[in-house]
């Protein structure tokens, strides 16, 4: 999961920032979480997200614009599923990402130090914790 960036371009940095524009929307979030383990049908997608079919679509379009997701169709039935494993990983760096931010905000707004606040913080403040994706 830690691949090293051996250098940034201009073109590298708008690839990666249209990749965090697909899936800085919640729903797109969500439908990443879901479709990181599993392929789904568009209709499932929209139950799960509580969209209808359209937006949910509209949705998938963008995040296979930015290559996050793949599509197949079987029928009249389109299914999608994640572009990879590093589809997860992305998630669930946000996850710790966000979890870190939140655990400087709690110390911040206690007013401590950050190194002691983060030696004493016990273990279950920092835990991972993870979206929960409906199944």
């Amino acid at each position: 999961m830690e691949a090293q960036v051996a250098s940034w371009d201009e073109e590298r940095a708008e690839r990666s920032v249209a990749v965090l524009k697909a899936v800085a929307d919640p729903s797109r979030y969500r439908l990443l979480w879901a479709l990181s383990d599993r392929e789904l049908p568009v209709s499932r997608l929209a139950e799960l997200i509580g969209a209808h079919v359209a937006a949910t679509s509209q949705h998938l379009a963008k995040l296979r614009t930015a290559g996050l997701v793949t599509s197949r169709r079987e029928g009249t039935r389109i299914y999608y599923r994640a572009a990879g494993r590093q589809v997860r990983a992305l998630l669930e760096s946000a996850v710790l990402a966000g979890d870190a931010a939140e655990a400087a905000q709690d110390v911040m707004e206690a007013g401590e130090a950050p190194a002691v606040a983060a030696q004493e913080r016990p273990a279950s403040a920092t835990a991972r914790r993870r979206p929960v994706a409906e199944h």
